[in-house]
């Protein structure tokens, strides 16, 4: 199964969740987006009910709560730690995390623009995790159980804005710098520390490729750690980091350049694809195919 956020825009509607079929050709509509996020166990455990429409007749957008919390690993593989800012450091005992905004979030397909003072937008290849169930000062097996279902997820980084301070929210948070694969629910996954095969493709290129097994703090044991300072609920997110083969720590340095296309492939759960465009894009209309 596929879980999707779609919007009718000839019904002026507001986002709802749907199952995409393997062909991509029709969503069978699951429930309004509050809904489905009030018991996401149990609309996944029941065949959807509602009506199924033509993907030409929607449009996708994440399936994401406007207060949901999208919390992010920066180091997470020690390849990536090594070929950056841990080259010649001790690794740190606890996760590197930052936030991105909700508003930063797009979908496969969807043109993302690189900013205007940028040289270009750099690739992070990473699977992303969806809270369940809230998590207040849990365990970190009981963190694990609360996972709802992964994506795939690219996490497009400004790096001049991100380097310019300590802080790297500015550079994590640009337009449509946030895409988002559909859901696959977890049980269809498996435990991440499995090895699930990471590869991400610029203009068919293979630039980063990597195992998720590879991954130095687990889902778990980051959300557990999380949900002691702050309560988790449905709907929030966890990215869980890049491997190594990104583009500023190439030789020389290699971005994004408007024309290219950026992929993102993880095994279980999928292609997400994206066309990077100019900074004269950036107000455009979205679109995204399923």
């Amino acid at each position: 199964m596929r879980i999707v956020g779609v919007r009718r825009p000839r019904d002026g509607s507001d986002v709802e969740v749907a199952a995409l079929d393997e062909h991509h050709d029709t969503v069978t509509l699951i429930a309004s987006l509050e809904d489905f996020w009030t018991d996401p166990a149990g609309h996944l455990s029941r065949r959807p009910a509602g009506p199924t429409l033509a993907t030409a007749d929607v449009r996708q957008v994440p399936p994401v709560l406007p207060d949901a919390r999208v919390l992010c690993i920066g180091l997470n593989y020690h390849d990536h730690a090594a070929e950056g800012s841990y080259r010649d450091q001790t690794l740190p005992p606890y996760p590197t995390l930052f936030a991105r905004w909700t508003q930063s979030l797009t979908v496969g397909g969807t043109e993302v623009p690189v900013p205007a003072n940028e040289d270009g937008l750099d690739w992070e290849g990473e699977v992303a995790a969806w809270v369940g169930a809230p998590l207040v000062d849990a365990s970190p097996e009981e963190a694990l159980a609360a996972v709802i279902g992964y994506s795939a997820f690219n996490d497009l980084t400004a790096r001049i804005a991100q380097k310019r301070t300590s802080q790297w929210t500015l550079g994590k948070n640009a337009d449509r710098s946030g895409p988002l694969g559909p859901i696959v629910p977890a049980g269809e996954v498996g435990d991440l520390r499995q090895g699930l095969r990471l590869q991400t493709r610029v203009n068919g290129r293979t630039v980063q490729d990597a195992r998720t097994d590879q991954m130095m703090y687990t889902v778990g044991e980051t959300l557990s750690q999380i949900s002691h300072t702050l309560s988790l609920r449905p709907g929030d997110l966890l990215a869980t980091g890049t491997p190594a083969g990104v583009g500023y720590a190439r030789t020389p340095p290699q971005l994004l350049q408007p024309g290219d296309t950026v992929e993102v492939e993880i095994e279980r759960l999928g292609v997400l694809r994206n066309a990077v465009v100019g900074n004269d894009r950036r107000f455009a209309t979205a679109t995204t195919k399923l």
